[in-house]
C-alpha cells in the first residue's frame, strides 16, 4: 500500500447539485426557490430585524431620554483614592502608572469625596469646588491644565 491507491470510502464524496440547469437535473423551472415573492429573486437580502411584515420589535418599543454627543467623559478619580496612594505628586500618567485610572478620555476630574490628611500636589483638566478646597486646606495645591474649576 502507497499513498497512490488510497481512496476515499465508497458515498463520502458527492458531485455538487448544480441549481438552475434546466428541467433534466430535477431541480428546473424556479431552482428549488418557489414561484413569486422577494425571496425568488436573485439579489435579495432580508432587513435586520424583519419580521414577516409585522411592526419590528425596534420601532414597537418607545424611544426614551436623549444622548448628549457633545458630553464630555473625564477620568473621575477621588480624594480618598488618593489619600491611599504612594508619593505626594498626581497627574494622569502617574494615574495610570499606578492603575488608577484605565481611560483618560477627555482628561482627569478630582472629586472631593473622602478626607485628605497630607500635602500632595495635583495636576488635573478640572477639579470641584470641594476637592480645590480640601486640597488646599491640607497643605497641598491643584494645578488646572487646560481646563476650568467645576
Amino acid at each position: 500500500m502507497n499513498l497512490s491507491n488510497l481512496t476515499p470510502p465508497k458515498g463520502q464524496k458527492q458531485k455538487r447539485q448544480r441549481i438552475g440547469q434546466g428541467m433534466g437535473t430535477g431541480r428546473g423551472k424556479y431552482s428549488g426557490r418557489g414561484a413569486k415573492g422577494a425571496k425568488s429573486v436573485t439579489g435579495y437580502s432580508m432587513m435586520r430585524g424583519f419580521e414577516g411584515g409585522q411592526m419590528p420589535l425596534h420601532r414597537r418599543l418607545p424611544k426614551r431620554g436623549f444622548t448628549n454627543i457633545f458630553k464630555k467623559e473625564y477620568a473621575i478619580v477621588n480624594l480618598s483614592k488618593l489619600e491611599t496612594l504612594p508619593g505626594n505628586t498626581f497627574d494622569a500618567a502617574r494615574l495610570q502608572e499606578l492603575g488608577v485610572i484605565k481611560k483618560l478620555g477627555y482628561g482627569l476630574k478630582i472629586l472631593g469625596m473622602g478626607e485628605l490628611t497630607r500635602a500632595i500636589t495635583v495636576h488635573a483638566n478640572v477639579f470641584s469646588k470641594s476637592a480645590l478646597e480640601k486640597i488646599q486646606k491640607a497643605g497641598g495645591s491643584g494645578q488646572v491644565i487646560g481646563g476650568e474649576t467645576a
